[in-house]
């Protein structure tokens, strides 16, 4: 093996050059029409013992442990991105998707592993419970760079960020059942309400609490409140977890809160968060991609069931979930198909599938060879065909822009002065306006226009159009008095 024979020096360029061809790989993933996920997972593969025999891998154990370390980099990003009227829309056909949603998908996976395997009902279970729910690390990035309707990828990504609680409930229920034939399923009922409930109520303090102490402590660095910001999330998910509630639950709403709340430094934190995602989720694919043996994955019985299961899940059991979660719910049939369509399998069950292995059950390598190819499957052929599909079925919204950052030229304590980037819109109050008629807030000043990506020197006669962006300088104490003005609309007042 290269390690073994070059040392400490070896794994630091490798993992430099994983992490330059895991960027390059990110940037040309669109082109190729492909989602990145697929491409890091084919890097890992490349460069095991089964490809270049660059790094021998194979501690179940450890890929599980950075797998949920990732994840919850990775649920925390999202949830610090997601707007909170978004997903108050969507909350209740969300929720349902992910509880009764996945349940009937893992339900009817699970009935048709036990059919096509030569394996046990509750074993059968087990393996849908695992393919149960759809993974926010391949959502949030799938659908992060696509103009899919707001609506569609709002419900995507809130069931996407609460469905983990009910496929690692079941995962490990089923893991119980099998090991000790005696426990009741009846008695672990109450322990899924529990983890719900209580995840729920971790996150919401939690989230609370960091808002409050990102505000209101005076580091000396802002390099400090991103660290800051993290240290939070990884707070989340060790205190729900070890009272046993649902720790990405919590960490995923503990980022709601924080996302939505006022925050010093707030462009820092979420530009760190995204690249530490990022590198989260590089990292974390190819080290699965690298515990995957070729040789065992690509078998003529693996490939066959594989296809076999992928068809089921994405053709049957996904559809039939997504249709009666919805039930009586606002969704047109195109908006269900796309929902079902858009079910993508990513990290979450491959790292649910090293459970087995670390409980040593029977099967548990098969197991995870199986579900290893149908999240492939998933990704390669879902995860490619769901802008063709969303234009299709006419789901495609207008292109994403970011919303107003705030980008701060001095901490909170000091001068008390923030730079605020803004983006106008069509129905922004102010368009059309000239900046003498605009009743900016006293000690706001326009600094700066960029329009068409040239530097405009603003004065009072400048007229502000759509698409300009903004940059304002503003004390902290009127912040949200420039806010109201920024965020008026054109039928509103918004002097």
């Amino acid at each position: 093996m290269f390690l073994e024979a070059f040392g400490t020096d070896a794994l630091v360029l490798l993992g430099a050059l994983l992490l330059i061809s895991g960027v390059l790989v990110a940037k040309f993933s669109n082109r190729l029409g492909l989602p990145s996920l697929v491409l890091f997972i084919l890097v890992g593969m490349l460069i095991g013992s089964d490809g270049l025999g660059l790094v021998y891998f194979d501690n179940a154990y450890i890929a599980q442990i950075i797998g949920i370390f990732a994840l919850v980099i990775i649920l925390f990003e999202g949830g610090l991105q997601t707007k909170y009227s978004t997903v108050k829309a969507v909350i209740v056909p969300s929720v349902s998707l992910a509880t009764l949603g996945v349940l009937l998908t893992s339900a009817i996976v699970g009935w048709s592993a036990y059919l096509i395997f030569d394996v046990t009902l509750l074993e059968g279970m087990l393996f849908g419970a695992i393919v149960g729910s759809t993974d926010a690390a391949a959502v949030f990035a799938t659908l992060k760079e696509r103009n899919i309707k707001a609506k569609m990828g709002a419900t995507l990504e809130a069931e996407s960020g609460t469905n983990d609680p009910m496929a690692v409930f079941l995962t490990i229920s089923f893991i119980e059942l099998i090991s000790i034939p005696e426990t009741s399923i009846w008695l672990l009922v109450p322990s899924f309400f529990w983890q719900m409930g209580i995840g729920l109520a971790v996150g919401l303090a939690v989230g609370k609490l960091a808002s409050v102490s990102i505000n209101r402590i005076n580091l000396d660095s802002s390099g400090l409140y991103p660290i800051f910001s993290v240290a939070f999330a990884l707070l989340t998910f060790g205190m729900a977890s070890i009272i046993g509630a649902s720790g990405f639950l919590a960490v995923y709403i503990a980022a709601l809160v924080i996302g939505n709340s006022e925050l010093t430094y707030r462009y820092s934190i979420f530009q760190f968060n995204e690249g530490f995602a990022w590198m989260a989720q590089i990292l974390m694919f190819i080290l699965l991609g690298i515990l995957v043996f070729p040789g065992q994955l690509f078998t003529l019985g693996i490939i066959l069931e594989g296809l076999l299961l992928s068809f089921i899940l994405m053709f049957i059991a996904r559809p039939v979930a997504v249709f009666l979660s919805t039930l009586g719910l606002k969704y047109t049939l195109k908006e269900k198909t796309f929902l079902s369509w858009a079910g993508l399998r990513g990290a979450v069950p491959i790292v649910l599938a090293t459970f087995p292995i670390v409980a040593g059950l029977d099967n548990a390598q098969f197991f995870f060879n199986v579900v290893f190819f149908v999240v492939l499957s998933s990704a390669l052929v879902q995860g490619s065909t769901i802008s063709w599909l969303a234009k299709k079925l006419h789901l495609t919204g207008p292109k994403k822009d970011n919303p107003h950052h705030s980008l701060e030229l001095i901490s909170m304590g000091k001068a008390n002065a923030e730079m605020v980037q803004y983006k106008t819109n069509a129905d922004s109050a102010i368009v059309g306006k000239k900046l003498h008629e605009i009743a900016f807030p006293n000690k706001a000043n326009i600094s700066a226009i960029v329009r068409d990506e040239k530097l405009i020197t603003p004065y009072g006669e400048t007229e502000i159009q759509e698409g300009d962006f903004l940059y304002i300088l503003v004390s902290t104490r009127y912040k949200e008095d420039l806010k109201k003005v920024l965020e008026s609309k054109k039928d509103a007042s918004y002097s």
